[in-house]
């Protein structure tokens, strides 16, 4: 074989193996920038959902989340978010939703609106996750609280001149040892409209012992933008004790302010509002409603000095003294 024809043969191998090549792997002689133009790009939150509230009941209340969804480099597919809402005091998953996008393009970040409906009552934990081909690409966390204040702008007034709750004697029965106590509670709405629906619960307790001594309920009337108005309501409890007055205040059901208030009716003890309760003798029988109550018998009351403890009479004493006496002799002696 000629020089000539050996390379032929050889050009022509080299040429059979290069088609093969591209036979059995199309891309191998593909460019090598081909996998960068069909790559899909960057996806990520670029900002994390404020929260807004929207229509409210007695039960639930209707969430609207604004985020925006960023993307860079080339047009990217199959992109959803995902929320989830979770309790913030148990962690149970409450709701979720998932959104799922338009191809996104260009370097640039895009709105996305969803609303959520959840249980009108204290916080959540709202969770973002992005995926992209069904993958997670990025997530977020968001916290939202108060829930259980939403339709309405009442509260109880706090301030130095008026006080949330004023409590006066409205009236004594000495011989039934009752008094009834008279208890305004101040409301402001401090909103743009006027509100309506709203209920107004006191409740007396003891102090030493914590029993329910009385409780009412009463409605307010609207109160217009900005107004301060009272609801008054009047409880009899037993004469010569101390109390707690808590109030609530509720709308459709649903608690949206608390204030707590004192009644100092035992002239020997006095107790503030964030006072820790002490152990004082009371008689049951002046809690007991109905006339099947005991009598009510004298007890020493607290404050009053006794020589004698629970369990311990004269006898016990002298005895005590008894043995200092032999005692101290013995120790003499020795």
């Amino acid at each position: 074989m000629t020089r000539e024809r050996r390379l032929v043969a050889a050009a022509t191998a080299v040429l059979l193996v290069a088609l093969l090549g591209v036979a059995v792997g199309p891309g191998v002689l593909a460019n090598p920038d081909a996998d960068e133009i069909t790559r899909p790009g960057r996806v990520s939150i670029a900002e994390s959902p404020a929260i807004d509230p929207g229509a409210t009941d007695g039960a639930t209340a209707e969430l609207t989340l604004h985020t925006r969804i960023g993307h860079g480099g080339n047009p990217t597919e199959n992109v959803s978010v995902r929320y989830r809402a979770y309790d913030a005091e148990s962690g149970l998953l409450t709701t979720e939703t998932t959104v799922d996008l338009p191809t996104l393009t260009g370097d640039r970040s895009v709105p996305l609106n969803t609303t959520i409906e959840v249980p009108r009552e204290g916080g959540y934990v709202i969770e973002t996750v992005v995926f992209r081909d069904g993958q997670v690409v990025d997530r977020d966390r968001t916290q939202v609280s108060g829930l259980e204040a939403l339709g309405t702008a009442v509260r109880f007034t706090r301030s130095d001149a008026v006080p949330p709750l004023s409590v006066s004697v409205a009236a004594v029965d000495a011989d039934a040892n009752r008094t009834t106590l008279s208890v305004a509670a101040s409301l402001t709405n401090r909103g743009a409209e006027a509100t309506d629906d709203l209920r107004v619960e006191v409740i007396l307790r003891q102090a030493e012992s914590n029993l329910v001594a009385a409780r009412t309920s009463t409605t307010a009337g609207d109160i217009g933008p900005g107004r301060t108005a009272d609801a008054t309501s009047e409880l009899t409890v037993p004469s010569g004790y101390n109390y707690y007055v808590d109030a609530a205040v509720y709308r459709d059901g649903v608690l949206v302010d608390t204030a707590r208030s004192v009644a100092n009716l035992d002239p020997t003890e006095t107790i503030a509002a964030n006072e820790t309760r002490r152990e004082v003798e009371f008689e049951v029988g002046d809690f007991a409603g109905g006339d099947d109550a005991p009598e009510r018998t004298e007890a020493p009351r607290a404050t009053e000095t006794s020589m004698s403890a629970p369990g311990f009479g004269p006898v016990v004493a002298l005895v005590a003294l008894l043995a200092a006496a032999l005692l101290a002799v013995r120790r003499t002696r020795s």
